[in-house]
């Protein structure tokens, strides 16, 4: 994807079929979903693709064992089949993941394997494996670190995880290989409308030059997540407040707190929830939370209450639990909720499904779900804009598109294996120049290739765009990653022809944001031994 070019292929065509604002999971599916279907697309993303909640999820592709508890079958049996589609699609970033639910009374034991066989039977022929009982021996045997005393037994059960951030990159390129275009860095400031009111395109703001475009289109899609309220604002000043933001945190600590490739599924937990601890990059994703904001943010700021509360419901599991210290990074996304309809209300009451909304300017809105339906809520987005007469009618065609990438049966041991058909490419370019072959950080195998791989086809621009969706150092170790930005910085400016200034400024930046990542929040006060030298 090349930035400059796209721009110019923007410009070329006068009026689009389809205009998608936002970048996250929900836009670029909406994206693909019509470019797929042959409709002139371009998408605007202001800030980076997934740069929001789309990067922060729990890396995992699932039917949604929770909403079973609450009865919400239909909800269920929706996510299981897109979670086969999923994986089918891009078997290079979506795998299957084993999970234990450790039990401490032969109730949970009956309890859990009577439900988990019911979420088998939903799947319908999309599952990952089926879930069978295991005595506490095997618990153990598969949780090495798991409470020992009273365990009766457990229960394990499939589905999949992925990398969230590497998906919407490789979203973004499956678009664009179907003649889509769609732009980062790129703020939509203001909806146009027709001599009947009808929305009819955008402006938007290129935070690169400072140059604002006016783009028309026949169809405009507001898939911007928690922000959907201020873009519906842009097309009725007289919008009224309809999403609740619901932030979710999660810690990420070495693979030492759970050795081996099996994930946990905590059932109960002091606010009756779920938590999960999966395996990630040798690494263990932890959480989630779920509490009301007052307000929507870009970039949250995890609250120590939500950090005590993973802590504290882990320790409940393991032996030996992990704390603040262990911490390599922690990260927060807020989900965008149906708004309640009485103050206070719980964000568990509130809706989890997607919704579309059409405005009296038939600018369409979609929102809610999770990435796991990206693809369902795409078609279902694009087949209203036909139901509305915005678009020609033609059939969904993503069922079975293979994404940017698509690569089957990766090989799981080798780093590269999440760029599924374009690893041979990033490899050619280390073999090509022994620089390229060098290290971001000596504890990390992410290299020079990856990070001008980032640059020249996925349209990263800037240090955060690499060290946290392309190569997602920043979410694996928030310090490692501040020891990696000065290299990166200055990698990004020799292939963008920028100078000193613009790398100094990039670290500076990157290390105020990597502070948010850091569990300890004393980031600036560490001593880096900050690596310059590839």
């Amino acid at each position: 994807m090349n930035r400059t070019e796209l721009i110019a292929q923007l410009q070329r065509e006068p009026v689009w079929d389809c205009v998608v604002i936002g970048g996250g999971a929900t836009g670029l599916g909406v994206a693909v979903d019509a470019a797929s279907r042959g409709y002139k697309t371009a998408l605007f993303e202001m800030a980076d693709f997934a740069k929001g909640t789309s990067s922060k999820s729990t890396k995992l592709v699932h039917g949604g064992v929770r909403y079973l508890q609450h009865g919400d079958v239909l909800l269920v049996l929706e996510a299981l089949r897109e979670r086969g589609r999923m994986k089918v699609n891009a078997p290079h970033l979506v795998k299957d993941q084993s999970f234990v639910i450790s039990n401490y009374s032969h109730w949970d034991n009956f309890l859990y394997f009577c439900g988990l066989t019911f979420y088998d039977m939903l799947s319908f022929g999309f599952g990952y494996g089926r879930s069978r009982f295991i005595p506490a021996k095997k618990v153990i045997e598969y949780l090495p670190g798991t409470i020992k005393k009273g365990l009766k037994g457990g229960i394990v059960y499939h589905d999949g995880q992925f990398d969230d951030a590497r998906m919407a990159v490789n979203l973004a390129q499956t678009c664009v290989e179907h003649g889509g275009v769609v732009l980062n860095k790129a703020k939509v400031t203001a909806i146009l409308h027709n001599d009947a009111g009808i929305a009819s395109g955008v402006k938007v703001m290129d935070s690169e030059t400072g140059r604002e475009l006016e783009v028309k289109a026949r169809c405009v899609v507001n898939a911007c997540g928690v922000f959907v309220d201020d873009v519906m604002s842009m097309d009725s000043p007289a919008h009224t407040r309809m999403v609740t933001p619901s932030q979710g945190v999660h810690l990420v600590f070495d693979k030492k707190f759970l050795p081996g490739d099996y994930a946990v599924m905590i059932p109960k937990t002091s606010d009756g929830r779920v938590l999960f601890a999966v395996p990630w990059h040798d690494k263990v994703v932890v959480g989630t939370t779920d509490i009301m904001r007052p307000v929507a943010e870009l970039e949250p700021l995890p609250l120590q209450e939500e950090m005590d509360f993973i802590l504290n419901t882990a320790a409940l599991y393991f032996e030996t639990p992990p704390r603040y210290e262990d911490i390599r990074s922690v990260f927060a996304g807020q989900r965008p909720l149906a708004a309640p309809k009485h103050e206070g209300k719980n964000t568990k009451e509130l809706s989890r499904g997607h919704k579309i909304i059409v405005s009296p300017h038939k600018l369409i809105t979609i929102t809610g779900g999770k990435w796991t339906s990206y693809r369902k809520m795409a078609e279902c987005t694009v087949d209203k804009a036909i139901r509305t007469g915005l678009l020609a009618a033609r059939k969904c065609r993503t069922k079975k598109l293979h994404i940017h990438g698509y690569r089957p049966h990766p090989d799981l041991r080798d780093h590269l294996y999440i760029y599924g058909s374009d690893a041979a490419a990033i490899r050619q370019l280390a073999a090509g120049n022994p620089a390229y072959a060098g290290r971001l950080h000596r504890d990390y195998p992410h290299t020079v290739a990856e990070v001008v791989w980032a640059v020249r086809q996925e349209m990263a621009r800037d240090v955060e765009d690499v060290l946290a969706r392309r190569v997602r150092l920043l979410f694996l170790d928030a310090r490692a990653a501040v020891e990696a930005a000065p290299a990166t910085a200055r990698i990004i400016a020799e292939e963008l022809g920028y100078d000193r200034a613009w790398e100094q400024q990039q670290v500076e930046a990157f290390t105020q944001l990597a502070r948010v990542f850091d569990g300890s929040r004393q980031l600036a006060g560490c001593n880096f031994n900050i690596v310059t030298e590839l």
